[in-house]
Formats: C-alpha cells, structure tokens, sequence
C-alpha cells in the first residue's frame, strides 16, 4: 500500500507538554523513554460540566480537536484510539461484579466514539467523524482512513485525532501501553509532503505510533519507519 498527503497544522498534549515549544524539544531527546511527568493543563474550550465528565483522554482529544477546528475550515474527521474509553468500562465492570447499580453516565460514556461524539457537540459542528481501533496499528489506520477521506470530492481537510489513556493496572505488562494518556491531532490534506509504504522492516517502537510520527515530523526526518503487530510503514518525507 501506498499513499501520500501533507499535514498543514499539529497539536499534541501529555503530561508536562503542550506548547509547540516543549514538544519540540521533547522531540530533540535521544531519550526513548515512555514515562512523561508533569501536570496536565485545564481545559481552556471545554465547559467544566462537560470536563467532568469525560474521562482524561477523552479530554484531551476533544480539547486538540476543538483547538484545531478554530483555526481550520475541516471537513471530515477521524479519531483512532486503541484502548478508547477502557478505564471506564473496567470500572463499570468493577460494578457489576459487586452487584452494584451501573452509572447511568459511565454506561452513555463507555463507547469508543465518545471522544468524536463529545468534540462535536461541544463545536456545535456536525461534520462527518470516523472512530477507529486497530491495536497497535490504530494511528496508522487512521492515516489510511483519512486518506480515503480526502479521496472524497469537496473534502479539503481532515481532522485526525490519536489518542489513549492509561490502562488500568490489572492489565499488567500484557497491555504493552504507556502509562500516560495522550494525544496527537493533525490536520492533513492532498499532496505530496509525505509518502507512506507498507515494509516488511522489523521495528519495535517504545512509543506509540502517533508520538513516533510526531517525534521524527518535528526533527524535519527525511525517512523514518514506524512499527505495527504484523507490518510496519515507511514515511518519506520530500526535501
């Protein structure tokens, strides 16, 4: 498989990073680790009875979305998440093993599309959005669906948005996640800025496919692979 498109405009938020600043030098780190420390900032577009509701990456993802949104005309979106709203259903089934009423609002919250679902509500903005889930190959699905998206005629720019929250301890090291939530958003368009090709290069990434991306887009990499269960994808990125 083969594609190429351009990305116009990024936002990202973890623990201790939000500005296109501490990003960039997050990204300049020889570092590989997984661990980011640091507060995550309030939300400055989210109503707080909203806030308080969702879950911390939901928060996030909607809070990059809305962001992105203000500054761009976007006409599709994707949301890709391999765990999605997993921290409330594992509390709701914490519920239901003690034979206890399940949260009315913990149940409406639980599906995966409530991030997209609560992005548009907030922007009072009825534009189509995708979510998605493909293990450790959610961000790179997304691409190839927001790919599709731009295929479509009149569509000019797609908003995808990667994100996660911790896993519940109980999962263990079988999860093989980050303990941290996070989220990168981008804005993507037609062209010819990057291209991606499926390879059958061995690679395993300390970080999830969305930071991978955004770590080598920052350092302006010429040529990066970024790794999945079964496959893996090479980014070329025109000079």
């Amino acid at each position: 498989m083969n594609y190429a498109l351009s990305v116009l405009d990024w936002l990202a938020i973890a623990p201790g990073l939000s500005s296109s600043q501490a990003w960039s030098q997050w990204a300049s780190l020889a570092t590989t680790t997984t661990e980011f420390c640091g507060e995550i900032e309030k939300s400055q577009r989210i109503p707080m009875m909203s806030a308080r509701r969702m879950s911390t990456a939901s928060r996030l993802a909607v809070e990059a979305g809305l962001a992105l949104l203000e500054k761009h005309q976007i006409d599709m979106a994707v949301f890709s998440s391999r765990h999605g709203e997993l921290e409330r259903t594992y509390k709701i089934l914490q519920v239901l093993a003690q034979e206890q009423a399940v949260s009315p609002t913990d149940f409406s919250m639980s599906v995966h599309n409530t991030a997209a679902g609560w992005m548009t509500i907030t922007a009072k903005n009825t534009l189509p959005v995708t979510s998605l889930a493909a293990g450790l190959d959610s961000f790179q699905q997304a691409m190839v669906e927001a790919r599709a998206m731009l295929a479509v005629e009149g569509v000019k720019k797609v908003l995808l948005v990667d994100f996660d929250g911790a896993v519940p301890a109980i999962y263990g090291a079988e999860a093989n996640t980050p303990g941290f939530p996070y989220c990168v958003a981008l804005v993507l368009t037609l062209g010819e800025q990057l291209e991606c090709r499926q390879v059958n290069t061995q690679r395993i990434d300390s970080l999830p496919q969305s930071l991978t991306f955004l770590r080598h887009w920052l350092l302006k990499s010429t040529e990066f692979v970024i790794g999945a269960d079964t496959h893996h994808w090479q980014w070329k990125r025109a000079e």
